[in-house]
């Protein structure tokens, strides 16, 4: 949650109801102070302060357009003010665009660096853009800044979780909840820990107390969380029906917040659909000729590899396999392909003739494309770079057209299990969660990107390789083997210590605690829950039976 509004000059509202605007705030009560700034709003009046506490109110209702709107008026009022800067920022984090919210709070925190409160925030942006040294950095400032600050101590507590770190995860919460006994970021610390623990009677009993507390609970993202793992520590007790209800209940408590800025709506098409108008556009064009090798890229890889397939299908596993070998780089879930997106796809998932760009578009692309990389994962030149995303296969004919020479390593897994996987899981909020957010449509949504996926692997000149989770998990060496010989690397026995690279490289998908442990065998997982999936079951079942996993 962003700083709390607060007032910093007079405004020129009816004298009676700022004064119980001010008695609000002074009390704590920032829910009744905005609700009677929006009354005075409504009134004519107009000050910084009224708009930044309604706009506070809309952003917690999950109407980040209707903020951002209120603090763009508030800023045109007082231009530069780093307390509406930083309102905003966390606004933008909340709608997906963390990038522009880094540059707007690090604006605020150039006016006034010894305020913790920025530095929280900032600390919230990079964690969205996956950049923990520099998250973890930034609550460590907050806290050197105000030691009291509870939600800067639990964030790094729920780092040290996520990192397999449970005694400093432990601590460092327990030191959260003493500051702060709701600090919901803590208590979801503390229930992680536990559940890895297999200790999911601990967590569940935990996470009913976060969210019954005086029966108020939790709300928004933090309500889903909690939602989320009370569904994973009854699964670890083995109770399914409750296990599959409380996801469920998650999935519904996503939508409810997440509705104006996600849901399909005119002018915003569905995930699903986005997928589907590349598909149409590659079954309409001609199949792809081979394209010459492009020219050489300043910076780039000496082997380009994308992973891709489906989300918990198995990438994670198979990246750090492949970036524990010397002379490899992998990249885990960063969108390198923005500039291209920006460039030639709208948002309705239409397409340029991708055979009729011209040679200089083309140079700029690839360009683009590796300094982004550069950004991101360092020093490639001359390595193999690997680019782990499950869903660039809806950028394929994209990666056709300019890298006609990459190694494409697609994933596949269990049709069920990847369905039931992404609908348990706390995705961070886009188009692409908001389909996994309902059992049918996550089935519809892998129907889709399968579709696209194997009509681009027909009529594009692609070379791929099939990475097989379940031969992965049970002969190890021998598709790795093959993995490595396809890719151009020498086996080396550091692929066995893939575990070891997890926990180095700090991973940070929905898989993390499985690769940290080793060589899980999440086979079958589907079986349990067999019963509340028999609605996804008919959309799924030609790929089960396509892929070889219905014997």
């Amino acid at each position: 949650m962003r700083q709390k509004p607060v007032p910093k000059r007079p405004a020129p509202a009816a004298a009676t109801l700022r004064a119980r605007i001010d008695r609000a705030l002074a009390s704590g009560a920032i829910e009744t102070a905005a609700r009677l700034a929006e009354t005075a709003l409504a009134g004519g009046a107009g000050d910084p302060m009224l708009l930044n506490l309604a706009a506070w109110r809309r952003e917690e209702a999950g109407d980040y357009a209707g903020a951002h709107q209120l603090l763009q008026r508030a800023l045109a009022l007082v231009p530069g003010d780093p307390l509406v800067l930083a309102a905003i920022a966390a606004v933008l984090r909340k709608e997906g665009r963390a990038d522009d919210a880094l540059v707007i709070i690090d604006r605020s925190i150039a006016t006034v660096p010894h305020h913790a409160p920025f530095w929280l925030e900032r600390g919230y942006i990079h964690d969205a853009l996956r950049n923990w040294a520099a998250a973890r950095a930034s609550y460590e400032r907050a806290l050197s800044l105000d030691p009291a600050l509870a939600p800067a101590m639990a964030k790094l507590a729920d780092l040290a979780a996520k990192d397999g770190d449970p005694i400093a995860g432990r601590r460092m919460a327990l030191a959260a909840l003493a500051l702060d006994p709701a600090e919901p970021t803590a208590v979801c610390a503390l229930a992680t820990i536990e559940i890895e623990a297999r200790d999911g009677a601990a967590a569940q009993q935990r996470l009913i107390a976060l969210l019954d507390r005086s029966g108020k609970g939790v709300k928004g993202e933090d309500r889903i969380r909690a939602l989320t793992l009370l569904g994973d520590a009854l699964d670890r007790q083995d109770r399914t029906a409750d296990a599959f209800a409380t996801w469920t209940r998650a999935q519904q408590a996503f939508r409810d917040l997440h509705r104006t800025d996600l849901a399909p709506a005119d002018g915003r098409p569905s995930h699903r659909m986005f997928i589907r108008a590349i598909a149409d556009q590659v079954r309409a064009s001609p199949p792809m000729a081979p394209p010459p090798p492009p020219p050489p890229v300043p910076g780039a890889a000496a082997t380009h590899v994308f992973l891709l397939g489906y989300p918990r299908s198995g990438t994670t596993l198979v990246e750090n396999v492949l970036a524990s070998a010397p002379g490899v780089v992998a990249l885990e879930e960063r969108d390198t392909l923005a500039d291209a997106d920006g460039v030639l796809i709208a948002n309705d998932g239409t397409m340029p003739a991708l055979d009729a760009i011209d040679a200089d578009r083309l140079a700029a692309l690839r360009a683009a494309y590796w300094r982004r990389v550069a950004a991101l994962a360092g020093d490639v030149d001359g390595r193999t770079f690997v680019d782990m995303n499950p869903f660039n296969g809806i950028k394929l004919p994209l990666i056709a057209r300019l890298f006609p020479t990459a190694r494409i390593l697609v994933m596949r897994r269990d049709p069920r299990d990847v369905v039931l996987s992404c609908f348990r899981i706390n995705f961070t909020p886009s188009t692409a969660a908001w389909a996994f957010s309902e059992l049918e449509e996550t089935a519809r949504h892998y129907d889709a990107l399968m579709t696209l996926t194997e009509l681009c692997r027909e009529r594009l000149p692609l070379a791929c390789h099939e990475v097989r989770y379940d031969r992965l998990v049970t002969d190890f060496e021998a598709t790795v083997r093959a993995v490595a010989d396809f890719v151009g690397l020498e086996w080396t026995d550091a692929f066995l210590r893939f575990d070891r690279t997890a926990q180095a490289r700090g991973v940070r998908t929905a898989s993390a605690g499985q690769v940290r442990r080793g060589l899980f065998d999440g086979r079958g997982q589907w079986r349990r829950y067999a019963d509340p999936l028999a609605p996804a079951l008919p959309i799924l079942a030609p790929w089960i039976e396509r892929f070889g996993f219905d014997t």
